[in-house]
């Protein structure tokens, strides 16, 4: 027993030795540019994307775009309801107001009118 715990730690001091465990956030020592490792390395975070879908086969319909400088994200989405309406949300994030978002419903709702046949049974759905 007592050879397997001094193998299991010369295993371990053979892997911090090589730089996989022990050199904090950086990994290894000289990568990024001469970044070794020690403090955390911050990038300002700025980006901005949209997408959309617009399937006439399936009927998914859907877009969004988003942007974020700083601490401040401005958004939305929008995709298309089974019931026929399309929904909207436009948000916003930022570290004093927090995520905020406003929901719209655009369009009419329209619901399927279900027929009794035959084989009814007083339950509605599938038979």
């Amino acid at each position: 027993m007592r050879a397997f715990q001094v193998l299991v730690f010369v295993g371990v001091c053979a892997v911090a030795s090589a730089g996989y465990i022990g050199h904090g956030y950086g990994g290894y020592a000289g990568d990024a540019g001469g970044y070794e490792g020690h403090g955390d390395y911050y990038a300002y975070p700025k980006y901005a994307f949209d997408y959309s879908v617009k399937d006439p086969h399936t009927g998914d319909h859907k877009t969004q775009w988003e942007t974020r400088d700083g601490d401040v994200v401005k958004g939305a989405y929008s995709l298309a309801e089974p019931d026929g309406t399309t929904r909207i949300v436009e948000y916003t994030a930022d570290k004093h107001n927090g995520f905020n978002a406003v929901v719209k419903r655009i369009g009419h709702a329209h619901h399927p009118q279900v027929y009794n046949n035959h084989y009814d049974n007083g339950y509605y759905g599938y038979h």
